[in-house]
């Protein structure tokens, strides 16, 4: 009877492990914390809870330079040229890379907004602050600090650039849907085991931005270029018809393969 009970709490203790790495140590502290003070309501529990997240959180930009990860700031401000899509990545931790990899977007931020002044270079996901191997889902490498999303650079309505602006809320999700004629290598597969979804139903509900040519291209070539001679960049990813359409082309810039996410809502890079 007593594991029936704490079922429902194993299950959150495992789904904030899974969802923020830090998660569900701060609530099996903050259920042992609201125990010993005789808490009852859960407003009360849910408060304690939230006051052990952002501790353990706050610990982590100080713990992570130990396990070799340093933080992409969350607290941009409009004059830096290095942003965070949104708040979303550091309140669930996945802000954290290594130190060259973080050498290497600040650089890349910096020349791209040298070339294009008022550009500011956006990423999404890296990985959590902790441990080599820990799954950062639903991703299926991000789990040693040299993984990064970056999300493309977008015109608006108008034609217009708008810096710091994605399709979706979130930089994911929102894909260039590639034309009939172009190279789709995936074309007829149904894999089973996979996470190369389509999200059909969810297109319509983003807006008709169009990818930035001159700024995406820039930032692939300079990946292909500055990013491997000077900071060991082993692997860009990006869909095919993409790398077409932009004229990227190099042994560095590939394919994810077909059971992988799409690319081409982001670029996914990593370093040796």
């Amino acid at each position: 009877m007593l594991l029936f009970r704490r079922f429902p709490q194993f299950c959150i203790f495992v789904t904030l492990t899974i969802l923020t790495q830090i998660g569900g140590v701060a609530y099996l502290f903050s259920m042992l914390a609201g125990s010993a003070m005789g808490m009852r309501r859960s407003f009360a529990k849910f408060f304690v809870f939230i006051l052990f997240y952002a501790a353990a959180t706050a610990s982590a930009n100080m713990i992570a330079p130990t396990f070799g990860r340093v933080p992409i700031s969350c607290l941009a401000g409009e004059a830096d040229n290095l942003a965070v899509k949104s708040p979303i990545y550091c309140l669930l931790n996945r802000n954290y890379v290594t130190p060259p990899l973080l050498n290497l977007v600040s650089a890349l931020a910096d020349d791209l907004n040298q070339k294009f002044p008022g550009t500011t270079t956006v990423v999404l996901d890296g990985n959590f602050p902790f441990w080599d191997g820990f799954p950062l889902l639903p991703h299926l490498s991000h789990a040693d600090g040299r993984k990064l999303d970056i999300a493309f650079h977008y015109k608006g309505i108008g034609g217009d650039f708008v810096n710091r602006e994605t399709r979706s809320p979130i930089g994911y999700l929102a894909f260039e849907q590639p034309s009939s004629g172009d190279e789709q290598p995936c074309r007829g597969r149904h894999d089973i085991l996979t996470t190369r979804w389509n999200f059909d139903w969810l297109q319509p509900f983003f807006p008709t931005y169009q990818i930035e040519e001159r700024r995406t291209a820039f930032s692939l070539q300079w990946l292909s270029t500055e990013g491997v001679e000077r900071f060991r960049l082993e692997k860009v990813f990006i869909e095919p018809h993409l790398i077409n359409a932009l004229g990227v082309k190099d042994a560095v810039i590939r394919f994810q393969g077909c059971r992988a996410a799409r690319h081409d809502d982001h670029i996914h890079i990593q370093i040796k």
